[in-house]
Formats: C-alpha cells, structure tokens, sequence
C-alpha cells in the first residue's frame, strides 16, 4: 500500500507539470493584455514597456515558462498582477471557503444520495423507488444557478429562516484561533511563524474556527449561512449518487452469496445492511471522488449567486484581467486537491475489497 501511495504521489510530477504548460499557454493566448488591463486604457505606452520588463513579461514565452517553473519549485507562485499580493496569500483567504462549500454540499449529496438510493433498491419497482428515480432526475436536470436563485427566493427572502448570501452575518463576531488563544503570545519566537501561519489558516475554515474556539453563535450562523449555497452546489452530484447507488446494490442483490444468505433465512434488512451495502459501495466512492473534484472546479456559479468568497470568483476576476500568476496558481491548487481527493478514493477500496492488491 505505502508503495502505490509513493507510485502515486511521483506521477503528481508529470501531472503538475502538464498542467503548469497548459494553463501557461492558455493563459498567453487569451486576448489581451494584463499591464494594460492593470493600468487602464490611459497608460502610455512607456508605462507599459516599464510595468513588463519589472514582471519579466517582455520576455520570450519559454523564457518566462522556465522562470515560472523555477519559481514553483522554491514553492513561490509569484504576486498577482492586478494587486501585487502573493499569491499563496490570495489562495489562504479564498481556497478554505470553497473547500468549505464543498464539504457542505458533498455531505448532502453523500446523505441524502445514498440512504434515497438504498431505499429505492429496496423497494424495488415499487411506487417509492418510481418517486425516488424521478427526483433524481429532476435533481440532475436541474441549473445550479437557477436553483441557487429559487432557494435564495423561497428560504431567505419569502420565508426568512436562512441567510440568503456570504458566509456570516454582519455584526457576527468571529475571533482567529490565533486571537482566542493568544498563540502570538505563547509562540512569539521565529520558530512559532508557522504554527501562526497554519492557525490563520484553519481559521478561514469558519464552522472549524468556531467549533475549537466554543463560539456557539458564530458556529450556527455559519452553519445557517451553508445551507442553501450546500443545497444548490449538492443537488446534481447528490441525484447522480442516488441513481448509482440503486443500481449498483440491485446488481450486488443478484450475486449467488446474496442468495445463499437469504436460503440461510436472514432478515432482508439484515442481508441489506451487513452484506450487500458494502461490496455495492465500490463504484459509489469512485463517482463521489469525480464529483469532489468537480464541485472544487465548478462551484463558480455557486459562488456568484450566494456571494461566497472563495476560489470561483476569485478565478473569474482574475482570468478576466488576464492575471496569469493568480489564474495558473489557483488551477495548480484545484488540480492538487482533486488528485489527493482521487488518491484517497482508492486507497479506500482496499478496505472496502480486499480482494484488491495494489502491490
């Protein structure tokens, strides 16, 4: 296991780097220029001459390529263009809220996908599993950004009980970690910096940071203000896991052992929950990990609608100011965490198999 964990990590190398070339190369072939953009359609021309040749844009294309990629080794994504900040800082601030978003809208749709998919194999050609499927199907159907608009309309403006946008409520106090323990205190040394940096972090991660620093209002705003953006980003991957896990349990249902174990006279409930849920379970956490990774890349709409501040708008703003560091930066991120996410799901199918040897 530990060697396919390091086989897998190594092949992160090619991955990364194919992915460092093709955002770099689109990013160059997008129209328009970003000093430009930056500065404003007044600039003269010497402005903008000066504003590339600071930034190494006045460089040949492979040039700058093989900068870029020395950079990254050092761990440094450069400072963006549009506001001279690092980088690795705009990714602290934005990154934690769409991880956040995601994890919401996954427990959704892992939740309530699974125990609706159980349920209509169960109940098999029957009037429930026949609700249960067109659900699903109108689940899938469905426009992220027009149900984002009709659960904003119905639970936040009509109806009043949910938030209907950003991440907490305005007068909501939320201290750091680093505040509510006094950690630049107790760790003041240059050793403590990282313990500081990582503390900072978490905190952005607002239902984490409430619940290590007891704050229970901030904890059920910030659980309030996740519900709706959770539903609308859930809705279509939580469809696509019910669909999946009815008709792989009704194809475990059929196997010889399923057979045996109802010729031995258990309970069906018992034959459902002990031996046929699990071995079904294999294909599921393959389409749960796809769509892990396709909620990170795709929540933008979400985002837009719901006024969320993490990585969707972030993105959005920054390609439309052609700002490569940022844009090339915040694609390396989501292809990490989509990878990790991958890598996780396999590792998880030598528990659910052991049948499955990876060495």
């Amino acid at each position: 296991m530990i060697r396919y964990i390091a086989q897998r990590l190594l092949l992160l190398i090619p991955v990364l780097l194919g992915i460092s070339i093709i955002t770099f190369a689109m990013m160059r072939l997008i129209p328009g220029d970003p000093i430009r953009v930056m500065l404003g359609e007044h600039a003269t021309d010497e402005q903008v001459a000066r504003y590339k040749a600071r930034m190494g844009l006045d460089q040949p294309i492979h040039v700058q390529y093989i900068r870029y990629l020395q950079s990254l080794v050092r761990m440094d994504l450069g400072r963006a263009i549009k506001t001279n900040e690092w980088v690795t800082v705009e990714l602290a601030q934005r990154l934690p809220a769409t991880i956040e978003l995601t994890i919401g809208a996954m427990l959704v749709a892992c939740t309530v996908g699974i125990t609706a998919g159980i349920i209509s194999a169960y109940w098999h050609n029957s009037f429930v599993d026949l609700m249960v499927m067109i659900i699903a199907l109108f689940g899938v159907s469905m426009p992220v950004f027009w149900l984002g608009l009709m659960l904003q309309y119905i639970f936040g403006f009509k109806l009043g009980i949910l938030p209907p946008s950003m991440r907490l409520t305005v007068g909501v106090s939320l201290p750091s970690i680093t505040e509510a323990y006094n950690l630049r205190t107790i760790f003041s040394g240059s050793w403590g910096t990282p313990i500081i940096a990582l503390a900072d972090l978490l905190s952005r991660f607002y239902v984490l940071c409430a619940l290590l620093t007891g704050n229970k209002e901030a904890l059920i705003d910030a659980l309030k203000h996740l519900v709706l953006p959770s539903l609308a980003l859930g809705t279509i991957p939580m469809s696509i896991i019910a669909r999946m896990t009815r008709s792989s349990l009704l194809e475990v249902l059929g196997q010889d052992y399923i057979r045996t174990a109802r010729a031995k006279g258990l309970h069906e409930r018992t034959v459902l929950l002990r031996h046929a849920i699990k071995n079904a379970f294999l294909p599921i956490i393959t389409v749960i990990g796809l769509e892990t990774g396709l909620l990170l890349a795709g929540a933008i709409l979400t985002e837009t609608v719901f006024s969320w501040p993490g990585m969707g708008s972030l993105v959005v703003d920054r390609v439309l100011a052609r700002d490569y560091p940022s844009v090339q930066g915040s694609v390396l991120a989501i292809v990490l965490i989509f990878v990790f996410v991958n890598l996780a799901v396999d590792v998880s199918y030598a528990y659910l198999d052991p049948r499955i040897r990876f060495d």
